[in-house]
């Protein structure tokens, strides 16, 4: 595993397979983003609903980028409401939730908002929030954590 120079906190690249097993999400491809303080996920047909007296959501997902053949129908808890600016400068109450993410084997939870990101290069964002203090992120690089398939290449730029 590489480290930074100046610490020794693994190193990611500027895109990474990730695995979100809370939701189901067996593997999805996430921009690395560091100008972003948030992380968004692709998520449509969202549907809100009541249990217990907590608020929760049910959507679906197209984990794979430009493909919409693959969904993943799942639910998680809304921890709560937000306004994100898009990259378009255009502001939009979100749902967000709170999910496990696994990244270089490791797992952890991160807060995730939720939109539609179908015209969008990446059905994931991961803002900065969901590496600060563990990794360091490598902008030349892609993929330090494997493809999460059957092929094995590695840190492919």
């Amino acid at each position: 595993m590489k480290t930074g120079k100046q610490s020794n906190l693994p190193v990611i690249g500027w895109r990474e397979w990730v695995r979100l097993p809370d939701l189901g999400i067996k593997k999805i491809k996430a921009k690395v983003d560091t100008g972003a303080r948030s992380s968004s996920l692709h998520a449509f047909d969202l549907q809100q609903f009541d249990r217990n007296g907590v608020t929760w959501v049910k959507f679906k997902v197209h984990p794979e980028q430009r493909r919409s053949d693959t969904v993943v129908k799942t639910e998680a808890r809304v921890i709560d409401f937000r306004s994100v600016r898009s990259s378009s400068g255009k502001a939009a109450i979100r749902p967000v939730i709170l999910t496990q993410i696994e990244l270089l084997g490791a797992i952890y939870a991160i807060e995730v908002t939720l939109a539609n990101r179908d015209e969008m290069g990446f059905r994931m964002l991961l803002g900065r929030e969901a590496f600060r203090k563990r990794f360091l992120v490598d902008a030349g690089g892609s993929f330090y954590a494997g493809r999460l398939d059957s092929t094995k290449r590695k840190n492919k730029k």
